[in-house]
């Protein structure tokens, strides 16, 4: 791979393409992505750019790798396992291996974050009943959930 520059303009990359957050499902709420770099023979990483629309949330999911966030635009709430953080510009959020993570915006901006994770990764998983009863169970939670 050669080296690459992508100059950047009101939250959108040269050469990049602007993406649907997921290719199916109802289970998420005006997310777009960017992925801005796609892994290299040294460095097996993908660096995406979400953007959650102002009232959006990504889906409520899990999976087994560990992903680093860093909120660049506008404010919101991030579900991290058991209980809902707020966060905004320049905050950096670890998601562990396994943990119920979803992101909302809150004001009126888009929230948007840059993504870390390794190129080799699993599929979310998103919960089943039997999950969705006991994340409901969680009544400092419940109110943030959207499934």
């Amino acid at each position: 791979m050669s080296s690459d520059f992508r100059s950047f303009k009101d939250y959108r990359w040269q050469d990049t393409d602007l993406l649907a957050y997921k290719e199916d499902g109802t289970h998420f709420k005006g997310v777009s992505r960017q992925i801005l770099f796609n892994g290299s023979t040294d460095l097996s990483c993908q660096l995406r750019y979400f953007e959650v629309a102002s009232d959006g949330h990504s889906t409520l999911e899990r999976h087994e790798h560990t992903h680093v966030v860093m909120i660049i635009r506008g404010a919101g709430e991030v579900l991290l396992g058991d209980h809902v953080q707020p966060v905004k510009q320049f905050d950096v959020v670890t998601i562990e291996s396994q943990t119920w993570h979803q992101f909302r915006a809150t004001g009126s901006e888009p929230l948007g974050f840059l993504c870390l994770v390794s190129s080799e990764r699993d599929r979310p998983h998103r919960p089943d009943q039997k999950e969705r009863e006991q994340l409901l169970n969680n009544l400092s939670i419940t109110d943030f959930l959207r499934f």
